[in-house]
């Protein structure tokens, strides 16, 4: 059995270490916010918090994680609308088909966990996630709405 606090609770799951933790999250825990899009940590719809730091599950090794924290987009507000990135996502009416952007929401609260007044260049450096549908505008937008509702 393996140990993980995902979301703030303890699960137990009886997976090999070499499982990648998207597979737990989904098919063991049933958190099914957080998607898979490509499989080599590439497009970011697999995006987590593991300890505060934006990480690609698809890649990582449940054997890896030890007693890191983890925090999906179902952890990342307690009613799933309330952290200021999802209000700006709403707001910004950000996602068009929606399949990448748990991923691009964790991605984009990691950066302002860490830089709360993102320039443009700084969210592009930061947001390597990819979005088909091409919203990358309205994510932006969506990023600086969110910086200015978490200095208020």
């Amino acid at each position: 059995m393996i140990a993980l606090t995902i979301n703030g609770r303890l699960h137990e799951v009886d997976a090999t270490p070499e499982t990648p933790l998207l597979w737990v999250l989904r098919e063991w825990i049933g958190m099914t916010g957080t998607k898979y899009g490509c499989g080599v940590a590439q497009c970011g719809a697999c995006s987590v918090h593991v300890d505060g730091a934006v990480t690609r599950s698809c890649s990582v090794q449940v054997g890896q994680i030890g007693n890191a924290k983890i925090t999906t987009i179902e952890g990342l507000s307690p009613d799933g609308l309330s952290h200021p990135v999802q209000k700006a996502w709403d707001a910004f009416e950000v996602p068009q088909c929606g399949y990448c952007q748990s991923g691009q929401i964790m991605a984009a609260a990691a950066l302002l966990k860490s830089n709360k007044r993102p320039s443009d260049a700084d969210i592009d450096a930061a947001i390597t996630n990819i979005c088909r549908c091409g919203t990358y505008p309205r994510i932006r937008a969506a990023i600086h709405a969110a910086a200015k509702m978490v200095q208020v």
